[in-house]
């Protein structure tokens, strides 16, 4: 069997085999190759992939780390408006809840005070109307006066008021009719902070909030930006986010604001990745990789870079011109960002290279 019947039998064998060197006496030999007859062999150009060389636009990519939080502008914190007791604590944290699902049950002596209140306005509002009809009577009768009945009036109407104020003040504690206050959601999302216990006693002077609704479906990732990389980052840039929980799946996003400040301590200015959460995958506090991906002005002539053969610290690609004719070209990368390399020299615009199986070609070439 001769050398190109091999290279087509070779490829039945894993991409992964040793690469050859490749000396000023290999590249000659591989010439003398060429002149001798070397032909890609049918079955070899059913495998191959051929890619063009064309210049674009450089993408500059860096590296942060950073961590997720809730988005701001989704997240509510709840707090009591009233003092007193937790007779029923309905949730946990990490629970879903929806707008209006009941979080506590808090009996209250305020509210006790509230609805003594409101009962006093309601008695007072029957005793002026009352004495309103009374002395409208007595007027017609003449035995009142014009002023009588206009001070009954007067009484009246502040006594309507009070008892409008009490009832709006209690609709505002969400007050039922055996005196407890409920607190509610006021948002759907997900319990990300709980401050209370069942039966717990506090004063509402005094006490933060006792829960943190979050909707999820869209997160932050606070990142760290170093001094020296300010320039490299803007917002609209795009954002490719991994986590240690899954190192194998991508999420994207942008950077949606830049904090144009550095923390006086850890010298790093933060940026505000936003992204969805579909699963509800990412959660808060979480560590976070983050690519920030940008397009440069400036130009180089690109291929895939898994195109490129690195051998002997040095880049090699396969330039393909026809079935016979196969030339080992050593390149210089500039550098490679994501599935694209660079290349500062050694090729040309609109050359060929080949992109896949180009190490059966390298091997059997440079052998």
């Amino acid at each position: 069997m001769n050398r190109y019947a091999t290279l087509a039998t070779s490829l039945a064998l894993p991409l992964a085999l040793g690469l050859g060197g490749c000396s000023k006496a290999d590249e000659a030999d591989a010439t003398s190759k060429a002149e001798a007859g070397f032909s890609l062999s049918d079955q070899m150009m059913r495998e191959i992939k051929i890619d063009t060389v064309r210049a674009q636009p450089v993408r500059d990519e860096l590296t942060l780390s950073g961590q997720i939080a809730s988005n701001g502008d989704k997240t509510v914190k709840v707090y009591p408006l009233v003092g007193g007791v937790v007779e029923q604590l309905s949730v946990e944290l990490g629970d879903h809840v929806t707008k209006g699902q009941v979080l506590a049950v808090i009996k209250s002596g305020e509210i006790a005070d509230l609805q003594n209140q409101s009962s006093s306005a309601g008695t007072d509002l029957d005793i002026a109307r009352k004495n309103l009809q009374v002395l409208e009577d007595q007027y017609a009768a003449g035995l009142a006066s014009e002023r009588d009945v206009s001070l009954a009036r007067q009484e009246l109407r502040k006594a309507q008021g009070n008892v409008g104020k009490s009832r709006k003040q209690l609709s505002v504690y969400g007050v039922s009719a055996d005196g407890t206050y409920t607190l509610r959601a006021p948002i759907s999302g997900f319990i990300t902070e709980k401050n209370v216990t069942d039966h717990m006693q506090f004063n509402a002077d005094n006490v933060g909030n006792l829960f943190t609704v979050s909707n999820l479906d869209d997160i932050w990732i606070m990142a760290n930006v170093f001094e020296s990389d300010i320039s490299k980052v803007k917002e609209g840039y795009a954002a490719d986010v991994t986590t240690l929980s899954y190192p194998d799946k991508h999420f994207t996003g942008r950077i949606d604001k830049v904090f144009n400040v550095l923390d006086p301590e850890s010298k790093v200015m933060k940026v505000r990745v936003r992204l969805s959460n579909p699963g509800y995958l990412l959660k808060p506090e979480m560590y976070a990789q983050v690519k920030v991906l940008n397009t440069e002005k400036q130009q180089m002539l690109a291929v895939p870079s898994k195109s490129v053969v690195f051998d002997k610290d040095r880049n090699f690609v396969m330039v393909f011109k026809d079935r016979n004719h196969v030339e080992t070209r050593e390149v210089k990368i500039a550098k490679t960002v994501g599935d694209v390399s660079y290349v500062q020299t050694g090729l040309r615009d609109g050359e060929r290279v080949i992109g896949q199986n180009q190490l059966l070609v390298y091997d059997e070439l440079n052998d």
